[in-house]
């Protein structure tokens, strides 16, 4: 896999703002994805070094229209540490 398709998108909320300033970074990712090739990813994207890396698995809810049912697609999250010599990652250039 591309480092590209590892790495969807950054996780944007009040909780993960707050976490920024411990240099830990939270990213969807692909839910095939392992903790290693999560760190190559961010290493090779972001140019900085990734201490660790915890990984959360959440299934899909189930959800109706009408009588038909189905489930949302499940998801996979990653909260990235980088090493204290570690440059900071710029979301928001300000």
């Amino acid at each position: 896999m591309d480092a590209r398709d590892i790495i969807k998108r950054p996780v944007i909320t009040e909780a993960s703002s707050d976490i920024m300033a411990d240099k830990k970074y939270t990213f969807e990712v692909d839910v095939k994805a392992n903790k290693t090739q999560i760190k190559d990813a961010v290493e090779e994207i972001f140019g900085v070094k990734v201490e660790k890396v915890n990984v959360m698995n959440y299934k899909g809810k189930f959800k109706r229209m009408g009588r038909f049912g189905g489930y949302t697609n499940k998801r996979r999250k990653a909260i990235v540490k980088l090493t204290a010599d570690s440059k900071e990652i710029e979301f928001f250039e300000v």
